[in-house]
């Protein structure tokens, strides 16, 4: 239980792998959308990492309004 995504979501900082899982992507389309910039990062060293907060950001930014119902 160590490697699933919910531990995961309670540390600071998301391995790629876990970031993609939680955002229900590929890692490799993670990986797209950190090298556009769309997705923000923390470089540790070599390291790549995700903070929640700003995977929380990304889908508020790309989602969708659901259409409002007429009367």
């Amino acid at each position: 239980m160590a490697n699933s995504p919910i531990t995961a979501a309670a540390t600071l900082l998301l391995t790629p792998k876990a970031a993609a899982e939680l955002l229900a992507i590929s890692p490799r389309k993670l990986w797209s959308l950190t090298r556009a910039r769309e997705v923000a990062c923390v470089r540790v060293g070599r390291s790549v990492r995700y903070k929640p907060d700003d995977l929380t950001a990304w889908i508020e930014k790309h989602r969708t309004p659901a259409r409002e119902v007429q009367p």
